[in-house]
């Protein structure tokens, strides 16, 4: 005899759901995996390879808005008589601009959906990149208003992978989140690589501003194609009536924002990305410096190409092994530690080696496998968020992100300052090989795949009694 309480009517027919889906539910991990990725909020394959794609160039065309400023600084510094001390402020307003919409980004694309919110960034972004060289002439102190540029540019970029954790959340499921990020991801690597040539050429033959006005107007284009074939025109005015109208799936209270903040697999994500944010960050700042006092006669475009050239395809492999693993059946938890392991164990090896190089190619041998095996993070730490948190998985990479940004920022400055008082690589080098080892034990310890962000205790059918 079953005595229903508090639900009516309609738990009877709610009861009758369950009994009659408890054998798919309960009867193998294999049957629950099948049920949960035929989830028709989820991308079909077609449609998600050809997202993977679409982003795969958005974030191909981001770098290569972000790095046009670096690659032009030489050229604007002495076109503005600016010292190297103002070419320093002027590249790092950006990174400031950057740390402050990581969080709204996150949180605003949990809501509305993160297609939506990649849509108006990068329109705006592209358009500010465009819009650069106008600003340097218009204004009759080129530093402030360049200054303002890369600060209003950081700020806008800010969102873009929150929005994508979020939208791959969402619309990806589990076993193939690997390969759509690592895919992503590797878009970074092929942005600096399209942008260090192009855009080297088309600096040298057309000037400085040509520079800003094809990266530009090819991000507004790419904005453009992504709203009128794939959102079918319908992306800004969803955005507004969704995020007045709070449509959203995601709605966390502050309770719960503070009972996901006590887990401590949510500490884990935070701090590992965190680690490996501030040792790519250092990497990628002082490489060339390395090369050019270990080796002056090294070329240039020698060690700032090839190891770009290994990280893509290793981002890409990173992402098919995670999800093959997942597919076999093992366990989602043990995949995301694999790949971090390689990440920052493996490639920490490779980095403490460069301690004892001798000859250049070895150096680039060492550097090449090291970035290589960095993006390996792509599967593991940048994927788990959506594991624990789907429901708020962009506001979650937010706030990792701010973290990783701020951190990267002093590690960068810390790194300087290492080489000036010991006059000492080796230095640098091992304090990235700690700063990786130290994050890696934390997301060995306390990482999980299990999903935090709800209440999985209390269960919808607590009152019905058999």
């Amino acid at each position: 005899m079953a005595v229903v309480q508090k639900h009516g009517k309609n738990a009877i027919s709610d009861l009758s759901n369950l009994k009659a889906n408890a054998q798919t539910v309960f009867g193998g991990t294999g049957i629950q995996k099948k049920r949960t990725e035929s989830n028709p909020i989820y991308w079909p394959r077609p449609l998600a390879r050809v997202w993977t794609v679409v982003l795969l160039l958005g974030t191909c065309l981001l770098y290569c808005a972000r790095v046009a400023m670096p690659i032009c600084a030489v050229s604007l510094a002495e076109q503005f008589k600016w010292s190297k001390k103002e070419s320093g402020i002027v590249l790092g307003s950006f990174f400031w601009g950057y740390c402050f919409t990581q969080v709204i980004g996150g949180y605003v694309s949990d809501r509305v959906g993160g297609e939506k919110v990649l849509l108006l960034s990068a329109a705006a972004w592209g358009s500010m990149t465009a819009f650069t060289p106008v600003l340097a002439h218009l204004c009759s102190r080129p530093i402030v208003s360049m200054t303002l540029s890369r600060f209003l540019m950081g700020l806008l970029q800010g969102v873009h992978y929150p929005s994508l954790a979020s939208l791959c959340s969402q619309k990806v499921t589990e076993s193939e989140r690997g390969f759509l990020m690592s895919t992503v991801g590797s878009g970074s690597y092929l942005g600096t690589l399209v942008i260090g040539g192009a855009g080297s050429l088309i600096l040298d033959l057309y000037g400085w501003e040509s520079v800003f006005y094809v990266s530009g107007l090819s991000a507004v284009l790419w904005a453009y194609c992504m709203w009128k074939y794939l959102l079918k025109g319908e992306g800004p005015v969803i955005l507004l009536e969704s995020f007045g109208n709070g449509v959203a799936q995601s709605k966390m209270s502050k309770r719960h924002w503070l009972r996901l903040f006590r887990q401590p697999s949510v500490w884990a994500v935070i701090i590992t990305h965190l680690c490996t944010a501030s040792t790519f960050f250092t990497l990628l700042s002082w490489l060339p410096t390395f090369f050019k006092d270990t080796f002056p006669d090294s070329k240039g475009w020698i060690f700032n190409v090839i190891p770009w050239f290994v990280a893509i395809p290793s981002s890409l492999f990173s992402g098919c092994l995670s999800d093959h693993l997942i597919k076999q059946g093992f366990d989602t938890a043990q995949v995301r530690k694999l790949m971090q392991f390689f990440s920052m164990g493996v490639s920490s090896v490779f980095t403490l080696l460069l301690c004892g190089t001798t000859t250049f190619p070895m150096a680039i041998a060492f550097v090449s496998a090291t970035m290589g095996l960095t993006t390996f993070s792509h599967s593991g730490v940048s994927v788990n968020v959506q594991d624990l948190a789907p429901s708020c998985a962009g506001s979650l990479f937010g706030v990792m992100n701010t973290c990783g940004a701020f951190t990267g920022v002093i590690m960068v400055y810390f790194a300087g300052y290492l080489i000036e008082t010991t006059n000492s690589w080796a230095s640098v080098f091992a304090l990235i090989s700690v700063v990786n080892l130290l994050g890696l034990g934390m997301f060995l310890m306390f990482a999980e795949a299990r999903r935090v962000d709800i209440e999985t205790s209390k269960s919808k059918y607590h009152s019905i009694h058999i």
